[in-house]
């Protein structure tokens, strides 16, 4: 029976810190793995030792196979945990900590290998007598025969990188015109994240639902599943919301999918957790085969939810060569749970991912979240997946959980930085997702051009209140000290919000007590980062972080980033953005497609960026002649950098 006493997370922030606290509950050692960018790195504090293994680039640190093997050998780790992501579903991973005489907890490299291309997985379910979506997954992938194939599956069809997953290399088409380019895109995505261009073609199922479920398995011969998790809810195929269970699955349709998902498992002689993809036809009943996830995945906190299950403690006993402690008669479901994902993003400009300083963070309490960041300057870096945490909420009832995550939500502040919080209450709220209806086409449907909640005049006038006060402090005044009894000194506060700005005045009526414009506020308590005001009659808790020049607030379902411009120089004429094309975030230039002195029509690509794990087209707003193009292929780039210099073919 295999024995070890040391596991080594060769992973990262949350996950890597939740795993790490199931290990030490379980009397392990843990050494935690790092990049130089995640020194200090909470997960690296929480392991018993932490060694890092190289640059913040994923390809020369988490991606590393030998670094990671050499960091095992260095710490006496006898055990390697990969979490999920970066090397958790890469079989020659897999094989190498099995020739260093390591304990992988996970399947056998042989499971993830065939389990690790969607093509030749697809095969092995059809002949296993798994429900499949029709498609293409053979070996010839010339434009030609991909055109060929998708005109005879029927659009739309689904183009998807036949490694990886998590939305890499993935697009829909809806129209022959538009498959060349999703088929570039897709292929050079998936290169760029698996190694590998390879495509399959699938049938896309419109309006379903993307049902998986979870199944264990260990080396006695034993496998069970533990229900269905519903992931319909998602943005660029990429899940932003999950439940346990599904809505739309009674008892019998799980008991379906259930033996689906243990032949599949047992096909390839798995071991250990894994998750078999599904997605459900919009009757309600077919439900075909989309792929194996041969890892924990991130939103097993559901299922550990209702069944009461520690996942990651029964992987590790599993690896250690114990039996299931149950069978499948023993699964019991207890009521329900929701979980979010809380992204560093900007909804409003399609998703994009951001990074930068996180000023501020504070995970609401009386729910379970997953993360891995310090309270303040927490690096949200370009290198890796923009998710800041995981918020799960457990019920019992499906209302009650939905109830208590969205108060969980508007009592989070992550501050510093744009982040889909108010984009999840809104999801969470709207009618069709309280009714348990949403399928794979929810947010297209219904979200398909997000806004940014709008902060009302009230947290307009705490910030103005809370520049003003700054600005006192920072002279040596007491900001009361700004009272007239008359009333008459109005001190004019101007904010930068966006692109716009917002004038207020604020008269100071005695300690904590303002008048702002034509509205009266009293600060009744504050804190470091939190302050209650009294505005008309209503008390409300806002909490904000100043981080260099810009102030933010967050309360409620908004989140309010401004500049104060009181003193500020007149701003720069209009127009910049049509001039100037400047990196959205710091990532890394993969493509240029002009030159200076070339003349570009509007929408026309200029440069490809790469960050967050995807790919963004840069592209000129209006058409012009390129004065400058100051940027090459493997450049790295920072927010704001000039990436081209136009000169609109309007201008005089």
């Amino acid at each position: 029976m295999p024995g070890f006493t040391t596991i080594l997370v060769a992973n990262r922030g949350e996950i890597a810190c939740r795993v790490i606290r199931s290990a030490q509950a379980l009397g392990y050692k843990t050494v935690a793995v790092y990049s130089e960018a995640d020194a200090g790195a909470l997960h690296a504090q929480q392991a018993d030792r932490a060694i890092c293994i190289g640059p913040a680039e994923a390809k020369q640190s988490y991606l590393n196979i030998d670094a990671v093997i050499a960091a095992a050998k260095a710490t006496s780790a006898d055990a390697v945990h990969p979490g999920y992501g970066f090397l958790s579903e890469n079989a020659d991973f897999a094989k190498a900590c099995a020739d260093a005489g390591l304990i992988f907890i996970g399947p056998p490299a042989s499971a993830i290998a065939a389990m690790g291309n969607k093509a030749a997985a697809k095969q092995r379910m059809i002949a296993a007598g798994v429900p499949c979506v029709p498609g293409y997954q053979g070996s010839d992938q010339s434009d030609v025969t991909l055109a060929r194939e998708s005109e005879q599956i029927g659009l739309p069809v689904m183009v998807k990188a036949a490694a990886g997953g998590g939305g890499r290399g993935m697009r829909l088409v809806h129209t022959a015109a538009d498959l060349g380019d999703a088929i570039r895109t897709a292929r050079h995505e998936a290169e760029n994240a698996f190694g590998s261009g390879e495509l399959i073609l699938e049938k896309a199922v419109v309006n379903g639902r993307h049902i998986e479920i979870q199944v264990f398995a260990d080396s006695h011969g034993n496998c069970i599943h533990l229900g269905e998790r519903d992931c319909s809810v998602q943005r660029r195929h990429q899940k932003v919301i999950e439940e346990a269970p599904s809505p739309a699955v009674n008892a019998d349709l799980r008991a379906q999918m259930g033996v689906a998902a243990v032949a599949a498992a047992k096909a390839i002689s798995y071991i250990g957790a894994g998750t078999v993809e599904f997605l459900l036809d919009a009757n309600g009943k077919d439900f075909y085969f989309l792929e194996m996830n041969t890892r924990l995945q991130v939103e097993h906190p559901v299922t550990e939810a209702i069944t009461g299950l520690d996942l990651v403690a029964l992987q590790i006993r599993v690896a250690a060569g114990e039996a299931l402690p149950l069978t499948q008669d023993d699964v019991r479901l207890d009521g329900h749970a929701i979980e979010v994902r809380l992204y560093a993003e900007a909804p409003a400009q399609n998703f994009l991912p951001q990074s930068g300083q996180l000023a501020l963070w504070s995970p609401p309490a009386g729910i379970r979240v997953d993360h891995g960041l310090h309270a303040r300057d927490q690096q949200i870096t370009p290198f890796y997946d923009p998710m800041i945490a995981k918020l799960i909420a457990h019920g019992g009832t499906r209302e009650e959980a939905r109830r208590r995550l969205i108060a969980a939500l508007e009592q989070t502040a992550a501050l510093g930085i744009s982040t889909n919080r108010g984009f999840l209450i809104e999801l969470l709220s709207h009618k069709e997702f309280a009714a348990g209806k949403a399928t794979t086409a929810f947010i297209p449907q219904y979200f398909a051009s997000p806004a940014t909640p709008v902060a009302d005049a009230a947290l307009q006038a705490i910030a103005a209140l809370l520049w003003f006060e700054r600005g006192a402090t920072q002279f040596g005044h007491d900001p009361a000290d700004a009272w007239s009894s008359n009333g008459s000194l109005a001190w004019p506060v101007k904010l930068g919000i966006g692109e716009g700005s917002a004038k207020l005045a604020v008269t100071v009526l005695g300690k904590d007590r303002y008048r702002i414009n034509d509205a009266d506020y009293t600060v009744t308590s504050r804190g470091d980062t939190r302050l209650r005001v009294t505005a008309g009659g209503i008390e409300r808790d806002v909490v904000y972080a100043f981080a260099g020049d810009e102030l933010h607030l967050s309360s409620g379902a908004a989140d309010l980033a401004c500049r104060d411009l009181t003193w500020a120089p007149p701003a720069e004429a209009e127009g910049a953005a049509e001039r100037e094309l400047r990196a959205p975030m710091n990532g890394k230039i993969v493509a240029v497609l002009a030159a200076a002195g070339d003349q570009v029509q509007k929408g026309q690509r200029l440069v490809v960026m790469e960050a967050m794990k995807m790919q963004h087209e840069m592209v000129a707003r209006v058409d012009a002649t390129i004065e400058a193009l100051p940027v090459k292929v493997g450049d790295q780039v920072a927010a704001r950098q000039l990436l081209a210099a136009l000169t609109p073919a309007n201008a005089s």
